[in-house]
């Protein structure tokens, strides 16, 4: 096995395990967070938000990286454009990540569980948090099914 099957390999379970993590907060995390009480959804996020945001910037960073290199690197033509478009759709779940739901995540994190604010109603961020969070999550399983199609080019 050369060292680009092992890097597909890792490759694949990258963008698996990144695509399974935002797939369970489709299935079951934002289901909640949509049914809680200002309160215990402020608890929540804060809860939460610790653990998943060391993992999934690592993850996605790390998979983008072989995305790239394999698309770089791989023998077949089909399989380093199938990696490019791998490396593309991590990119595109950064990208929102970054710009849409990581500033969400910030507001929520400074808000006081205690103190709901007068505004609160007009000013729910969970419906947006929700639309980019799905969005980012049917790139990722996309990333994730691409890349499985990429490395079976290999065979």
């Amino acid at each position: 096995m050369s060292a680009t099957h092992v890097l597909a390999i890792v490759a694949i379970a990258g963008n698996g395990i990144a695509a399974g993590i935002m797939l369970s907060t489709v299935i079951g995390i934002v289901p909640l967070l949509l049914a809680l009480p200002y309160r215990r959804y402020v608890q929540t996020v804060q809860f939460l938000r610790p653990r998943f945001d060391p993992v999934m910037p690592v993850t996605n960073g790390f998979t983008l990286a072989l995305d790239i290199a394999l698309a770089a690197t791989a023998s077949d033509v089909a399989a380093r454009a199938a990696f490019a478009a791998a490396a593309a759709l991590i990119a595109s779940v950064m990208a929102v990540s970054v710009t849409k739901n990581v500033p969400v995540n910030r507001y929520v994190m400074r808000l006081d569980p205690e103190r709901e604010p007068a505004a609160w109603a007009q000013n729910d961020p969970r419906a947006r948090w929700r639309l980019w969070n799905l969005v980012r999550t049917a790139l990722a399983v996309v990333a994730f099914i691409v890349s499985a199609v990429a490395a079976v080019q290999f065979a």
